[in-house]
Protein backbone atom coordinates (compact mmCIF):
# COMPACT_ATOMS: atom_id res chain seq x y z
CA UNK A 1 0.00 0.00 0.00
CA UNK A 2 1.25 3.49 -0.87
CA UNK A 3 1.47 5.96 2.04
CA UNK A 4 -0.94 8.84 1.33
CA UNK A 5 -2.87 11.37 3.35
CA UNK A 6 -6.02 9.74 4.75
CA UNK A 7 -8.67 9.08 3.61
CA UNK A 8 -6.90 8.18 0.31
CA UNK A 9 -5.24 4.76 0.06
CA UNK A 10 -3.60 3.16 -2.96
CA UNK A 11 -2.80 -0.48 -3.77
CA UNK A 12 -1.14 -2.19 -6.70
CA UNK A 13 -4.17 -4.35 -7.49
CA UNK A 14 -7.59 -5.33 -6.20
CA UNK A 15 -5.93 -7.98 -4.09
CA UNK A 16 -5.88 -9.45 -0.56
CA UNK A 17 -4.36 -6.37 1.09
CA UNK A 18 -7.02 -3.98 -0.20
CA UNK A 19 -9.85 -6.43 0.47
CA UNK A 20 -8.64 -7.11 4.01
CA UNK A 21 -8.42 -3.38 4.75
CA UNK A 22 -11.99 -2.97 3.54
CA UNK A 23 -13.16 -5.90 5.67
CA UNK A 24 -11.47 -4.61 8.81
CA UNK A 25 -13.03 -1.17 8.31
CA UNK A 26 -16.47 -2.76 8.63
CA UNK A 27 -18.16 -0.92 5.76
CA UNK A 28 -21.70 -2.04 5.01
CA UNK A 29 -22.06 -0.29 1.64
CA UNK A 30 -19.18 0.35 -0.79
CA UNK A 31 -19.23 2.24 -4.10
CA UNK A 32 -17.20 0.79 -6.99
CA UNK A 33 -15.98 2.94 -9.90
CA UNK A 34 -14.26 1.41 -12.92
CA UNK A 35 -12.91 2.95 -16.15
CA UNK A 36 -14.48 2.10 -19.49
CA UNK A 37 -11.82 -0.51 -20.25
CA UNK A 38 -12.82 -2.57 -17.21
CA UNK A 39 -16.59 -2.08 -17.34
CA UNK A 40 -17.24 -5.61 -18.65
CA UNK A 41 -15.61 -6.98 -15.48
CA UNK A 42 -17.31 -4.59 -13.06
CA UNK A 43 -19.85 -7.16 -11.89
CA UNK A 44 -17.18 -9.74 -11.05
CA UNK A 45 -15.15 -7.12 -9.17
CA UNK A 46 -18.24 -6.16 -7.18
CA UNK A 47 -18.92 -9.79 -6.31
CA UNK A 48 -15.30 -10.25 -5.23
CA UNK A 49 -15.55 -7.27 -2.86
CA UNK A 50 -18.82 -8.57 -1.41
CA UNK A 51 -17.40 -12.06 -0.84
CA UNK A 52 -14.35 -10.68 0.95
CA UNK A 53 -16.07 -8.03 3.07
CA UNK A 54 -19.75 -8.91 3.36
CA UNK A 55 -20.60 -5.37 2.24
CA UNK A 56 -23.10 -4.54 -0.47
CA UNK A 57 -21.58 -2.86 -3.53
CA UNK A 58 -23.13 -0.16 -5.69
CA UNK A 59 -21.64 0.40 -9.15
CA UNK A 60 -21.03 3.93 -10.43
CA UNK A 61 -22.38 3.87 -13.98
CA UNK A 62 -21.17 7.16 -15.39
CA UNK A 63 -17.97 7.50 -17.37
CA UNK A 64 -14.77 7.72 -15.37
CA UNK A 65 -11.97 9.94 -16.72
CA UNK A 66 -9.54 9.28 -13.91
CA UNK A 67 -8.93 9.74 -10.22
CA UNK A 68 -9.94 13.39 -10.71
CA UNK A 69 -13.66 12.57 -10.92
CA UNK A 70 -14.75 10.35 -8.03
CA UNK A 71 -18.50 10.31 -7.42
CA UNK A 72 -19.94 12.77 -4.94
CA UNK A 73 -21.83 11.33 -1.98
CA UNK A 74 -25.12 12.28 -3.62
CA UNK A 75 -24.30 9.96 -6.55
CA UNK A 76 -23.87 6.92 -4.29
CA UNK A 77 -26.43 7.30 -1.48
CA UNK A 78 -25.46 5.42 1.64
CA UNK A 79 -21.98 4.47 0.45
CA UNK A 80 -19.38 4.67 3.20
CA UNK A 81 -16.29 4.26 1.00
CA UNK A 82 -15.24 4.24 -2.65
CA UNK A 83 -13.13 1.66 -4.45
CA UNK A 84 -11.76 3.02 -7.75
CA UNK A 85 -9.92 0.80 -10.23
CA UNK A 86 -7.23 1.58 -12.77
CA UNK A 87 -6.06 4.99 -11.60
CA UNK A 88 -3.35 6.48 -9.41
CA UNK A 89 -4.31 8.69 -6.48
CA UNK A 90 -4.13 12.47 -6.61
CA UNK A 91 -2.71 13.22 -3.15
CA UNK A 92 -3.74 16.89 -3.03
CA UNK A 93 -7.34 16.30 -4.16
CA UNK A 94 -10.16 16.69 -1.61
CA UNK A 95 -12.39 13.64 -1.29
CA UNK A 96 -15.82 13.27 0.29
CA UNK A 97 -15.39 9.71 1.58
CA UNK A 98 -12.59 7.18 2.18
CA UNK A 99 -11.11 6.30 -1.23
CA UNK A 100 -9.33 3.02 -2.03
CA UNK A 101 -7.53 2.96 -5.38
CA UNK A 102 -6.52 -0.30 -7.02
CA UNK A 103 -4.01 0.88 -9.60
CA UNK A 104 -4.17 -2.39 -11.59
CA UNK A 105 -0.45 -2.31 -12.34
CA UNK A 106 0.78 -4.61 -15.09
CA UNK A 107 4.57 -4.54 -14.94
CA UNK A 108 4.77 -7.14 -17.71
CA UNK A 109 7.17 -5.49 -20.14
CA UNK A 110 10.37 -7.24 -21.18
CA UNK A 111 12.98 -4.57 -20.36
CA UNK A 112 15.56 -6.04 -22.75
CA UNK A 113 13.10 -5.94 -25.66
CA UNK A 114 12.04 -2.41 -24.77
CA UNK A 115 15.66 -1.27 -24.67
CA UNK A 116 16.52 -3.01 -27.92
CA UNK A 117 13.51 -1.44 -29.63
CA UNK A 118 14.54 2.04 -28.55
CA UNK A 119 18.19 1.50 -29.49
CA UNK A 120 17.21 0.19 -32.92
CA UNK A 121 15.12 3.32 -33.52
CA UNK A 122 18.23 5.50 -32.95
CA UNK A 123 16.65 7.63 -30.23
CA UNK A 124 18.79 10.20 -28.38
CA UNK A 125 21.30 8.86 -25.89
CA UNK A 126 19.79 10.89 -23.01
CA UNK A 127 16.13 10.05 -22.44
CA UNK A 128 13.49 11.00 -19.94
CA UNK A 129 10.90 8.31 -19.24
CA UNK A 130 7.29 8.67 -18.15
CA UNK A 131 4.55 6.07 -17.92
CA UNK A 132 0.90 5.49 -17.22
CA UNK A 133 0.16 4.03 -13.80
CA UNK A 134 -0.18 0.52 -15.23
CA UNK A 135 3.43 0.56 -16.45
CA UNK A 136 5.23 2.51 -13.71
CA UNK A 137 6.81 -0.71 -12.45
CA UNK A 138 8.48 -1.14 -15.84
CA UNK A 139 10.46 2.09 -15.57
CA UNK A 140 13.34 0.99 -13.31
CA UNK A 141 14.07 -2.26 -15.23
CA UNK A 142 13.95 -0.37 -18.53
CA UNK A 143 16.33 2.31 -17.21
CA UNK A 144 18.78 -0.43 -16.20
CA UNK A 145 18.46 -2.20 -19.57
CA UNK A 146 19.00 1.04 -21.46
CA UNK A 147 22.04 1.88 -19.35
CA UNK A 148 23.60 -1.46 -20.28
CA UNK A 149 23.23 -0.39 -23.91
CA UNK A 150 24.77 3.04 -23.52
CA UNK A 151 21.61 5.11 -23.16
CA UNK A 152 21.20 7.29 -20.10
CA UNK A 153 17.56 7.25 -19.03
CA UNK A 154 16.02 8.83 -15.95
CA UNK A 155 12.78 9.77 -14.24
CA UNK A 156 11.82 12.60 -11.91
CA UNK A 157 9.18 13.39 -9.32
CA UNK A 158 6.51 15.99 -9.99
CA UNK A 159 4.49 18.19 -7.59
CA UNK A 160 1.84 17.02 -5.07
CA UNK A 161 -0.69 16.18 -7.80
CA UNK A 162 1.52 13.27 -8.90
CA UNK A 163 1.87 10.39 -6.47
CA UNK A 164 4.90 8.74 -8.10
CA UNK A 165 8.15 9.60 -9.91
CA UNK A 166 7.85 9.15 -13.66
CA UNK A 167 4.06 9.29 -13.57
CA UNK A 168 2.04 10.90 -16.36
CA UNK A 169 -1.37 12.45 -15.87
CA UNK A 170 -3.42 13.90 -18.70
CA UNK A 171 -3.38 17.25 -16.90
CA UNK A 172 0.15 17.22 -15.49
CA UNK A 173 3.48 16.18 -17.03
CA UNK A 174 5.76 17.90 -14.54
CA UNK A 175 7.66 14.65 -13.95
CA UNK A 176 8.88 15.24 -17.51
CA UNK A 177 9.29 19.03 -17.46
CA UNK A 178 11.51 18.64 -14.40
CA UNK A 179 13.96 16.72 -16.62
CA UNK A 180 13.79 18.80 -19.77
CA UNK A 181 17.20 20.45 -19.37
CA UNK A 182 18.87 17.09 -18.67
CA UNK A 183 17.59 15.01 -21.61
CA UNK A 184 17.31 15.18 -25.39
CA UNK A 185 14.00 13.37 -25.77
CA UNK A 186 11.20 11.59 -23.93
CA UNK A 187 9.64 8.16 -24.16
CA UNK A 188 6.19 7.42 -22.82
CA UNK A 189 5.59 3.79 -21.80
CA UNK A 190 1.96 2.79 -22.05
CA UNK A 191 -0.93 2.26 -24.43
CA UNK A 192 -2.89 4.76 -26.50
CA UNK A 193 -2.07 8.27 -27.69
CA UNK A 194 -3.79 10.31 -24.96
CA UNK A 195 -0.80 10.69 -22.65
CA UNK A 196 1.96 11.07 -25.26
CA UNK A 197 0.03 13.81 -27.07
CA UNK A 198 -0.31 15.74 -23.81
CA UNK A 199 3.36 15.14 -23.09
CA UNK A 200 4.32 16.46 -26.53
CA UNK A 201 2.43 19.70 -25.83
CA UNK A 202 4.14 20.06 -22.46
CA UNK A 203 7.82 19.69 -23.40
CA UNK A 204 9.96 21.08 -26.18
CA UNK A 205 12.06 17.92 -26.57
CA UNK A 206 10.85 15.27 -29.05
CA UNK A 207 8.44 12.65 -27.69
CA UNK A 208 8.02 9.00 -28.63
CA UNK A 209 5.47 6.50 -27.32
CA UNK A 210 6.15 2.80 -26.84
CA UNK A 211 3.47 0.23 -26.14
CA UNK A 212 5.57 -2.12 -23.98
CA UNK A 213 3.27 -5.10 -24.53
CA UNK A 214 3.05 -5.01 -28.33
CA UNK A 215 6.44 -3.32 -28.80
CA UNK A 216 4.95 -0.65 -31.07
CA UNK A 217 6.94 2.59 -31.21
CA UNK A 218 5.35 5.81 -32.45
CA UNK A 219 6.83 9.26 -32.87
CA UNK A 220 8.31 11.71 -32.71
CA UNK A 221 4.99 13.52 -32.43
CA UNK A 222 4.37 16.70 -34.41
CA UNK A 223 4.42 19.18 -31.54
CA UNK A 224 4.61 22.24 -33.77
CA UNK A 225 1.62 21.05 -35.77
CA UNK A 226 -0.41 20.67 -32.56
CA UNK A 227 0.68 24.11 -31.37
CA UNK A 228 -0.21 25.67 -34.72
CA UNK A 229 -3.75 24.31 -34.39
CA UNK A 230 -4.01 25.78 -30.90
CA UNK A 231 -2.70 29.15 -32.16
CA UNK A 232 -5.48 29.21 -34.75
CA UNK A 233 -8.03 28.71 -31.97
CA UNK A 234 -6.47 31.54 -29.97
CA UNK A 235 -6.64 33.83 -33.00
CA UNK A 236 -10.30 32.93 -33.53
CA UNK A 237 -11.03 34.07 -29.99
CA UNK A 238 -9.07 37.32 -29.97
CA UNK A 239 -12.07 39.45 -30.93
CA UNK A 240 -14.44 37.75 -28.48
CA UNK A 241 -16.41 40.30 -26.47
CA UNK A 242 -18.32 37.86 -24.26
CA UNK A 243 -16.49 34.99 -22.57
CA UNK A 244 -17.88 31.94 -20.83
CA UNK A 245 -15.61 30.72 -18.02
CA UNK A 246 -16.17 26.98 -17.56
CA UNK A 247 -15.86 25.52 -14.07
CA UNK A 248 -16.12 21.80 -13.31
CA UNK A 249 -17.81 20.46 -10.20
CA UNK A 250 -15.61 17.34 -10.22
CA UNK A 251 -13.41 17.12 -7.14
CA UNK A 252 -10.13 16.91 -9.01
CA UNK A 253 -10.97 19.39 -11.78
CA UNK A 254 -12.58 22.29 -9.91
CA UNK A 255 -10.66 25.59 -10.03
CA UNK A 256 -13.21 28.17 -8.94
CA UNK A 257 -10.62 30.62 -7.64
CA UNK A 258 -8.84 30.60 -11.00
CA UNK A 259 -12.15 31.14 -12.78
CA UNK A 260 -12.85 34.24 -10.71
CA UNK A 261 -9.41 35.63 -11.52
CA UNK A 262 -10.01 35.07 -15.23
CA UNK A 263 -13.34 36.85 -15.04
CA UNK A 264 -11.54 39.82 -13.50
CA UNK A 265 -8.89 39.80 -16.22
CA UNK A 266 -11.52 39.71 -18.97
CA UNK A 267 -13.42 42.60 -17.43
CA UNK A 268 -10.20 44.60 -16.97
CA UNK A 269 -9.68 44.28 -20.74
CA UNK A 270 -13.18 45.55 -21.49
CA UNK A 271 -14.74 42.13 -22.11
CA UNK A 272 -17.78 40.54 -20.51
CA UNK A 273 -17.43 37.20 -18.73
CA UNK A 274 -19.75 34.80 -16.97
CA UNK A 275 -19.06 31.58 -15.05
CA UNK A 276 -20.72 28.40 -16.33
CA UNK A 277 -20.58 25.29 -14.14
CA UNK A 278 -20.90 21.65 -15.16
CA UNK A 279 -19.94 18.11 -14.26
CA UNK A 280 -20.01 16.42 -17.67
CA UNK A 281 -19.73 18.74 -20.68
CA UNK A 282 -21.15 18.06 -24.15
CA UNK A 283 -21.20 20.35 -27.22
CA UNK A 284 -24.98 20.75 -27.03
CA UNK A 285 -24.64 22.17 -23.50
CA UNK A 286 -23.02 25.34 -24.84
CA UNK A 287 -25.31 26.06 -27.77
CA UNK A 288 -27.28 29.30 -27.75
CA UNK A 289 -25.47 30.84 -24.78
CA UNK A 290 -24.77 34.19 -26.40
CA UNK A 291 -21.06 33.68 -25.77
CA UNK A 292 -18.29 34.35 -28.28
CA UNK A 293 -15.61 32.07 -26.78
CA UNK A 294 -14.92 29.96 -23.71
CA UNK A 295 -12.03 29.40 -21.35
CA UNK A 296 -12.07 26.09 -19.51
CA UNK A 297 -10.68 25.88 -15.99
CA UNK A 298 -11.52 22.15 -15.98
CA UNK A 299 -9.38 19.44 -17.58
CA UNK A 300 -7.12 21.09 -20.19
CA UNK A 301 -7.82 18.24 -22.59
CA UNK A 302 -11.40 19.51 -23.08
CA UNK A 303 -9.88 22.39 -25.03
CA UNK A 304 -6.87 20.72 -26.65
CA UNK A 305 -8.47 17.39 -27.58
CA UNK A 306 -12.22 18.06 -27.88
CA UNK A 307 -12.37 21.76 -28.76
CA UNK A 308 -13.15 21.13 -32.43
CA UNK A 309 -16.47 19.55 -31.40
CA UNK A 310 -17.81 22.90 -30.12
CA UNK A 311 -19.19 25.76 -32.19
CA UNK A 312 -17.14 28.38 -30.34
CA UNK A 313 -13.44 28.41 -29.47
CA UNK A 314 -12.57 26.79 -26.15
CA UNK A 315 -9.20 27.82 -24.72
CA UNK A 316 -7.11 26.82 -21.74
CA UNK A 317 -6.28 29.56 -19.19
CA UNK A 318 -2.80 30.29 -20.65
CA UNK A 319 -4.33 30.41 -24.14
CA UNK A 320 -7.06 32.76 -22.87
CA UNK A 321 -4.42 35.11 -21.47
CA UNK A 322 -2.78 35.18 -24.90
CA UNK A 323 -6.13 35.86 -26.58
CA UNK A 324 -6.81 38.94 -24.42
CA UNK A 325 -3.24 40.23 -24.69
CA UNK A 326 -2.00 39.32 -21.19
CA UNK A 327 0.84 37.07 -22.40
CA UNK A 328 2.61 36.41 -25.71
CA UNK A 329 1.47 33.62 -28.00
CA UNK A 330 4.86 31.92 -27.75
CA UNK A 331 6.38 30.07 -26.06
CA UNK A 332 3.29 27.87 -25.90
CA UNK A 333 2.34 26.98 -22.33
CA UNK A 334 0.46 23.78 -21.49
CA UNK A 335 -2.19 24.19 -18.79
CA UNK A 336 -0.81 21.89 -16.10
CA UNK A 337 -3.00 21.34 -13.05
CA UNK A 338 -1.12 22.09 -9.81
Amino acid sequence: MTTLPPPIRAYRTLGPELLEDLRRSGYQRIALQVPAGLSMSARSYAEEITRATGASVVLVARACFGACDPPARAEVPGAEALVALGHAPIPNMPVSMPMYLAEMRLGKADPARVAETLVAAHLPSRLGLVASIQHLDDLSPVIEALGARGIEAQIARGPPRLAYPGQALGCNYSSATALEEKVDGFVFLGTGRFHPLGLALSVERPVWALDPLQMLLEGPFDRQGMINRRLLEIERAMDAKVWGVLVSSLAGQSRGALARRLVGKAEARGREAMVITFDRLFPADLLGRGVDAYVSTACPRIATDDGSSYDRPILTPPEFLSAIGERPLMPYLFDAFP
